[in-house]
């Protein structure tokens, strides 16, 4: 299984510690202790390196790459909603209404049953860290057994993950089959959630956290949102929901509110430091100032904002304006599992927003200038990013940080991606890692020196 406690691994690592700054290291060493964490990554030219390396491989605790296999750090999904995983691929050729209406809701209300829960979130898991999802932070349903059995399994799994039981007590948006029994109920269940999660006699390393999740605040009413925030603020818990997604989402809350989403959210004391925000499409100039000073961050989930959310993410705006970001696959508005094709959206929706897209415009009127992004940025949402976002020790190889990690295998039978050494530089090499990579060369994944 090549578990890496205590061990070391010899090869080319590949990280990105700050946005903008690849580091390509061959014939590294990186050197993991028995909680799984780095205390230290030697480059080739470290003075002691060849006596360490040789320390390891002579105690048997040496692992070593092959020249077409390359350590990168494991992949950060900061907002999945769990319970759609049936639906990935399906009911994305109808109108948002009629895809929660007709498919979402009653899909989520299924699991109140709880071998049903079971069979679909162990599936689930298993996929995502087979491509590489090391980190997931996961919308659960109102159903408290679900939510426990989706924990269970990430714990069982070894899957580093935050989970939120959502909650939908607002009867004029949420239909009768398929709501919170009553506001105090969904209080009484997040409260409760966080406590197993807290006292579960498996969750020894911490992996498991809980997010307080109003779905969104349609789905909420202001009882609710008011209570969540007191309750988060009590247990210094995570906080996710979404938030300025589409028109739709965005006009109702300043309707309802007589304010954005995100001044709501301060309001209603659900804006901090560990709040992620899934989408954020509409924020304004003064939200991105309100997000940045609250210290909270943005699931930026391109693909499923192509189909459902009418409008592009400013990526490299809220990037510049110091905001904490990182990606989303949003399943099932997603329709891809792999982060990977989450950074592959990423690039191509900041090039549409730059370029435009109505070809009847003048050049100069079509599209946001300096909206692009590159393979460098979107490598590092989906690693240091997406941790930063969450304040975890992981998506990078520095020291302190735990090894979460993959294995990419350029060489994979029908899945090679074209690595020349006379022609690629290693910059090269990463961007076609970036653009071309797919689950199948991901051939190992560690969370905290543990093969998972």
């Amino acid at each position: 299984m090549h578990d890496l406690k205590n061990k070391a691994i010899l090869g080319t690592v590949i990280h990105c510690p700050k946005r903008g700054e690849i580091e390509f290291s061959e014939n590294a060493l990186v050197i993991i202790d028995d909680e799984g964490k780095i205390v230290d990554h030697l480059k080739n030219d470290a003075v002691n390196h060849a006596q360490t390396k040789n320390k390891f491989k002579d105690d048997g605790a040496l692992f070593e790459l092959l020249d077409h296999q390359y350590l990168l750090p494991g992949f950060t999904d900061l907002h999945i909603h769990a319970p759609q995983w049936p639906q990935l691929g399906k009911a994305l050729d109808v109108p948002l209404e009629v895809w929660l209406q007709k498919y979402t809701f009653p899909l989520e209300a299924k699991y109140e049953d709880e071998v049903f829960a079971r069979t679909i979130y162990t599936e689930l898991v298993t996929s995502l860290l087979r491509a590489g999802t090391t980190t997931a932070v996961y919308y659960g349903t109102i159903h408290q057994r679900a939510n426990q059995i989706l924990a269970d399994v990430c714990i069982d799994k070894g899957q580093r993950a935050i989970i939120g039981k959502v909650v939908m007590d607002n009867t004029d948006q949420c239909p009768d089959y398929y709501r919170d029994a009553s506001t105090q109920a969904a209080i009484d269940g997040t409260s409760e959630f966080l406590e197993y999660v807290k006292a579960h006699g498996k969750n020894i390393e911490n992996k498991v956290n809980v997010a307080v999740t109003p779905r969104f605040i349609p789905s909420c009413t202001d009882e609710a949102l008011n209570a969540l925030g007191d309750l988060a603020s009590t247990h210094s818990s995570y906080i996710q929901t979404h938030c300025s997604e589409s028109d739709w989402e965005h006009n109702y809350v300043i309707e309802r509110c007589g304010k954005s989403d995100t001044e709501a959210l301060m309001e209603y004391g659900l804006l901090t430091e560990s709040t992620i925000l899934a989408h954020g499409n509409f924020i304004s100039e003064n939200d991105m100032d309100l997000i940045k000073e609250q210290g909270a961050g943005i699931a930026h989930c391109p693909l499923s904002n192509y189909f459902f959310s009418d409008a592009v993410f400013p990526l490299r705006r809220a990037l510049e304006k110091g905001l904490r970001v990182g990606l989303g696959t949003d399943i099932s508005g997603g329709p891809s599992a792999s982060v990977l094709d989450s950074c592959r959206s990423a690039i191509t929706a900041a090039r549409a927003l730059e370029n435009g897209t109505d070809a009847s415009l003048e050049r100069d009127e079509r599209g946001v200038p300096k909206s692009r992004v590159d393979f460098s940025d979107a490598f590092y949402l989906a690693t240091k990013g997406g941790a930063e976002v969450l304040n975890l020790s992981t998506g990078s190889f520095e020291k302190g940080s735990f090894l979460d990690a993959i294995l990419i295998d350029t060489k994979v039978d029908n899945a090679i991606i074209p690595v020349y050494e006379d022609i690629d530089s290693e910059l090269d090499l990463v961007q076609k890692i970036i653009m071309l990579a797919t689950t199948a060369n991901i051939t190992k994944t560690w969370i905290s020196g543990s093969s998972v």
